[in-house]
C-alpha cells in the first residue's frame, strides 16, 4: 500500500505525455476486458486514459515542435547546421531544467508517499509535498513548452508548414479538431 499513492501519482505524471504520443487508440471490442462496466488489469487508468487523451490532444502541436522532435526529422526538414546547432542548445537547456525540475517532483511525490505512511497523515504536510510537487511538474511542462516556441522560432516558414501539415494530418486520422 505505500508504495501504491506514489505509483498512481507517478503513473498520472506520466501518463498525460505518453497519452498524447498513443496512436493506437483500440476499440473496446479490440481489447478485452475494456468494455463498459469492466475493468482490465489496469483497473481505472484504463477509464483515465480517453480523458488524458482528450486533455492531451491541444498539446499535440507544441509537442511537435520540440528540440528533439525536429532533431530527429532533421533530414526531412532540410535543417541547416546553424539550425541544427540552435535546436541542439535549446535542447540541452531544456532537458536541464526538465532534469532539475524531476528531480524535485521524485523527492516529493516521496515525501507524500513517507507522510501517508502515519496512521493519521498530517495532512498540512501532505498538501505542502503534493503543491510542491504540482509546482515542479509545472516547471518541467513549461521546460518543455518554452523549448518548443523557441524552436518553432528557429524554423523557416515552408519548415513550420511541413509541421503544421504534420499536425494536421494525425489530428484527422485520430479524430481530433484543431
Amino acid at each position: 500500500m505505500k508504495a501504491l499513492g506514489l505509483i498512481t501519482i507517478s503513473l498520472c505524471c506520466i501518463a498525460a505525455p505518453l497519452a498524447a504520443q498513443d496512436t493506437t487508440h483500440a476499440r473496446p471490442a479490440q481489447r478485452p476486458h475494456a468494455g463498459m462496466g469492466q475493468r482490465g488489469e489496469h483497473g481505472e487508468m484504463d477509464e483515465m486514459m480517453p480523458m488524458m487523451r482528450e486533455m492531451m490532444a491541444p498539446m499535440m502541436r507544441v509537442m511537435a515542435y520540440t528540440p528533439d522532435h525536429l532533431l530527429s526529422r532533421k533530414d526531412s526538414l532540410k535543417l541547416t547546421p546553424d539550425q541544427i546547432s540552435r535546436l541542439t542548445a535549446i535542447q540541452n537547456s531544456a532537458k536541464s531544467a526538465h532534469d532539475a525540475a524531476a528531480a524535485d517532483i521524485k523527492t516529493h511525490l516521496g515525501g507524500v508517499s513517507q507522510t501517508f505512511q502515519a496512521a493519521s497523515p498530517d495532512t498540512n504536510a501532505l498538501r505542502t509535498h503534493f503543491e510542491a510537487a504540482h509546482a515542479a511538474m509545472g516547471r518541467a511542462h513549461w521546460a518543455m513548452l518554452s523549448a518548443a516556441a523557441q524552436a518553432r522560432a528557429a524554423l523557416t516558414d515552408a519548415q513550420r508548414q511541413k509541421i503544421d501539415a504534420w499536425v494536421n494530418a494525425m489530428e484527422q486520422r485520430e479524430g481530433h479538431e484543431h
